[in-house]
């Protein structure tokens, strides 16, 4: 649920040797995408500096838990 700098380090591992594979790469190189709830700054920063996108995911509204409160009508 929260990215940290191990997460980064982890998806870089995995990146590095899906990207050794060349019948994945025959298009170009496999990117990555570092998703959670929380990305801590120091984990966005090294993820950006590698190349790889962050993305904050909330995972109620993917469960489709509907707050109430929260709607109009």
């Amino acid at each position: 649920r929260r990215g940290e700098i191990d997460g980064v380090e982890q998806l870089t591992r995995y990146l590095e040797l899906m990207n050794r594979d060349p019948h994945l790469t025959v298009a170009g190189p496999v990117s990555g995408v570092f998703a959670a709830q929380e990305i801590k700054p120091q984990a966005r920063t090294l993820a950006t500096d590698r190349g790889i996108r962050c993305v904050t995911l909330d995972y109620d509204a993917l469960k489709g838990i509907d707050d109430v409160s929260s709607r109009l009508f």
